[in-house]
Order: structure tokens, then C-alpha cells, then sequence
């Protein structure tokens, strides 16, 4: 492949080069799988309005979302593990994000810490959040997060129990894969040797780099252990005002599928839903996040942030996800598809790609601003997905 076009086409190169369980665990889902299909098939199937002799000779793709400015309404999401794809991807993901002119957000469970994702970065990331069961270890993350200038808060909601993902189970992803030496990793990976010189060899230190106040012992072994067991399953809206009194910034819940729920969440302090099913990786009989959004758009869009995540491959869905009440999007596989496939220039590439997509979609149904896209660019004869 000469050069990817694609975020497939950068999937195509990351399935080359990882390990086969790692791939696993970045491409898969929960259980069939059926709700991971869904989230793009349904953005598929919402169709547009082509316009003609409009004057989109200049075209503005840029918003602003809790005050950062983004070249485009895409933000790229928090993905645990990341930085076992490529070598300290985390940093390389933030970087291009900076460079890109957008936000990147930073797992709970990243190999990267937040001190080093902040080191390598001049500009505010934002950090998502697991609520675990020690609220002391909770605050200390959330100190940590604030003092190194992380702006935007996401606080994971959707995770009261570990969704059973089939192809983690096949591939032995969890303790298991995190006890091999480094040795017993190579050759169990010989089949990539791109990735052991990259990340086997070149990537450490490999453990949870925000945990280690958790931990006696930082490794990938007692990490997992350790948030396995650790995650608050007794987590509740009433929950929410202590991290409200742990947390300057704007607060947004990610996981949030029902309006009622949306509603709740913003009478309990929230600043904005994020609509997302957890990259269909939770509960597999959920709806897609895009027949989930115009609901909630309409039942608290007027009152704070609507974000949407899952699904989105492409400018053309963002244009697809904003038209329906999101005011940008998170991608998480695109991004790491790209760091594994060709590290952090992949990345740039990939939202570069996102952005030339937009722009084109944008200049074809007539709108020259991300603010001027709303429902009036849907084609009433096709067919929307139903929530």
C-alpha cells in the first residue's frame, strides 16, 4: 500500500503488524459483536443532501468545545492500553493531536503517564476517568490529572461490570499475556518482529503509568489485577458530586445511552454527554450511539455539551453525527489503527484525512461552517437508524 486513504486502510496496516491478540483487543467488542457493527452500519445507512452552485470556496471546519478551539469537531479518545500498540503511543497520539490542532484524551489505564504525556506536550489534553473503589487513589489521579493542566474531565459510566469480550478470551488477553517475560513475549510475537523491536524492546517501561500509586509493584500483571478487581460497581449519580468537588473543569459522562439517564447526569453536575456505548464492548444488545444521539440531543442539548463516540471512520461521519445534535465526536480505534500502522505521522495522516473528508462533505452539501450543519442536510428518504 502505497499510502493509506482510509481509516480501513490504516486498520489494514495495524492488523499486519500487531500481534493477533492485541489487534483482538483494539478491533473487538462485546460478545457477537453485534452493537460494534452497529455503530457503523448505522451511521452508514443515514444518507445526505447533495447541493449545487452554493459558493463553498471557503470552508471552515474548526469548532470550539469547553473553550479549545479544534481544527475539527473530532477529539481523539481515551483507549486503555494504548501504548502497548505502538511505542509510547499515548505520547505520539497527544503529539500529532497538538499538531493537528485538536484535543486528545488519556485513559485512566494508559501505559503512559499523565506526567509524561504532559512533558511531551505543550498544549491541555483531556483525562478520562475510572471510578475504583479507593477514593483516595481516585483524588490522587484526579490531582495529578489537574496539575499537569488537563482541562476537560470524562468520567466513564457504563462500566458497573466488564463487558465479556469472545476474542479476549480465545487470545488469553489479561493477566495471562501481561505475566510473559519479555523473552516468552518475543517469541509468542516472532510472527511481528516490527512490533518487538518497537515496543518489546524500545517501549518501556510497559505498566499502568497512572496506577503507580496504586501498586506496590508497577507491572502490566499487577495492573490488571488490579483494576479488574477495583473498578466501583456501587458508583451512582449521587457519586457525581464528589467528583464535582474534586474537579474544577467541565465533567462529562461517557457512556450515556438513555435520556433520562442524560437528564439525571446534568441535574448531578454534569457539563456534557458523551453518547457512547463503549465502543460496543459493554453490553452487546445496546443501541448504536447514532440512533441513541438525536434523543438525547433533544433532551438536554440546550442545556450542556453533547458529545458522540463509536462508529466514526470518517469526515462524512462526523458531518453525519453533527447533523443529528453532536457537537464534535471522539474516535478511539482510528487513531490507534494509525499509531500502530505508521506511529505518530500515521496519526496526523489519519486526522488530516478526517478533515480533507469533512471539507469535501461539507463543500457537497452546501455549508461552508460546522455550525451550519444541522438536520437540514439529512435526505428524508433514507433511512435512519432507530434507537
Amino acid at each position: 500500500m502505497l499510502a493509506p486513504a482510509s481509516v480501513s486502510d490504516f486498520r489494514a496496516l495495524a492488523e499486519r503488524r500487531l500481534p493477533k491478540v492485541l489487534f483482538d483487543y483494539v478491533d473487538g467488542g462485546a460478545f457477537q459483536e453485534e452493537t460494534l457493527a452497529a455503530n457503523v452500519a448505522d451511521l452508514k445507512r443515514i444518507g445526505l443532501k447533495q447541493k449545487v452552485l452554493r459558493d463553498v470556496s471557503r470552508i471552515d471546519t474548526s469548532t470550539n468545545v469547553f473553550g479549545s478551539k479544534l481544527a475539527l469537531p473530532l477529539i481523539l479518545a481515551p483507549v486503555g492500553f494504548g501504548g502497548m500498540m505502538a511505542r509510547r503511543a499515548e505520547v505520539q497520539a497527544a503529539r500529532a493531536a497538538e499538531k493537528a490542532g485538536i484535543v486528545f484524551a488519556l485513559s485512566t489505564v494508559s501505559i503512559c503517564s499523565i506526567e509524561e504525556v504532559r512533558a511531551a506536550t505543550s498544549t491541555p489534553f483531556w483525562f478520562q476517568l475510572y471510578m475504583m473503589k479507593d477514593r483516595g487513589v481516585v483524588k490522587a489521579i484526579l490531582d495529578r490529572a489537574q496539575a499537569a493542566g488537563s482541562t476537560t474531565l470524562l468520567v466513564t459510566v457504563d462500566l458497573a461490570a466488564l463487558g465479556t469480550r469472545y476474542r479476549d478470551i480465545r487470545n488469553g488477553m489479561g493477566a495471562q499475556l501481561a505475566g510473559l517475560s519479555l523473552f516468552r513475549m518475543a517469541s509468542r510475537f516472532a510472527t511481528r518482529p516490527g512490533w518487538i523491536l518497537d515496543v518489546g524492546l524500545r517501549g518501556g517501561p510497559l505498566n499502568f503509568g497512572n496506577l503507580s500509586g496504586a501498586l506496590k509493584r508497577n507491572s502490566l500483571a499487577a495492573g490488571m489485577a488490579y483494576s479488574s478487581t477495583s473498578f466501583d460497581a456501587s458508583f451512582n449519580f449521587k457519586d457525581l458530586a464528589w467528583i464535582r468537588s474534586n474537579w474544577k473543569g467541565p465533567m462529562v459522562l461517557k457512556g450515556v445511552l438513555d435520556p433520562e439517564d442524560a437528564r439525571e447526569g446534568i441535574a448531578n453536575g454534569a457539563d456534557g454527554i458523551l453518547v457512547s456505548n463503549h465502543g460496543g464492548r459493554q453490553l452487546d444488545a445496546a443501541c448504536s450511539t447514532i440512533a441513541a444521539l438525536p434523543r438525547i440531543a433533544e433532551a438536554v442539548g440546550d442545556r450542556t455539551v453533547v458529545l458522540m463516540d463509536g462508529g466514526i471512520r470518517s469526515g462524512q461521519d462526523l458531518t453525519r453525527a453533527l447533523a443529528l445534535g453532536a457537537k464534535a465526536c471522539l474516535a478511539g480505534r482510528p487513531w490507534v489503527y494509525a499509531v500502530a500502522a505508521r506511529g505518530q505521522a500515521g496519526v496526523v495522516q489519519m486526522i488530516t484525512t478526517m478533515q480533507n473528508e469533512l471539507r469535501t462533505t461539507m463543500a457537497l452539501i452546501g455549508k461552508t461552517s460546522v455550525a451550519e450543519i444541522d438536520s437540514s442536510v439529512l435526505r428524508p428518504d433514507a433511512r435512519q437508524a432507530d434507537g
